[in-house]
């Protein structure tokens, strides 16, 4: 498996465990305010990324490593900054949704990204085996 797959992987498997640590802390104080952000946790992190690795697993040598490793950053990067954010939106603090807005932007960035590797991928000829 290529490094690339493996560090979507790896860090979705990040994500999947933190979302399921905040699942349980929500569910032990029966405090459910956060739900929004377990779910982007999961959405976002787990499965888009899990998604992502798949992908680029698949896809081997046809998609540039410079791309892939461009969707990484971008989508982590869109990742840790809304994901705290976000929470803290919830929390009542509304100062942070100008930067929030770029954590968002990232997110989609990053999608773009990733599309961008698909369409390319999907241009370039299989190897002969």
């Amino acid at each position: 498996m290529s490094r690339i797959s493996i560090a979507f992987f790896g860090t979705a498997v990040l994500y999947a465990l933190a979302g399921m640590v905040l699942g349980m802390v929500m569910a032990a104080s029966n405090d459910h305010l956060l739900t929004p952000v377990h779910a982007h946790m999961n959405l976002l992190g787990w499965a888009s990324l899990a998604v992502m690795g798949a992908f680029y697993g698949i896809a081997g040598d046809r998609a540039p490593a410079r791309l892939a490793w461009a969707n990484f950053t971008i989508s982590n990067l869109g990742n840790l900054v809304t994901l705290p954010l976000l929470a803290m939106l919830l929390k009542g603090d509304a100062a942070v949704i100008p930067v929030m807005v770029v954590g968002e932007v990232l997110i989609v960035a990053g999608m773009l990204t990733f599309g961008a590797a698909v369409l390319t991928v999907g241009r370039t000829p299989a190897a002969a085996a």
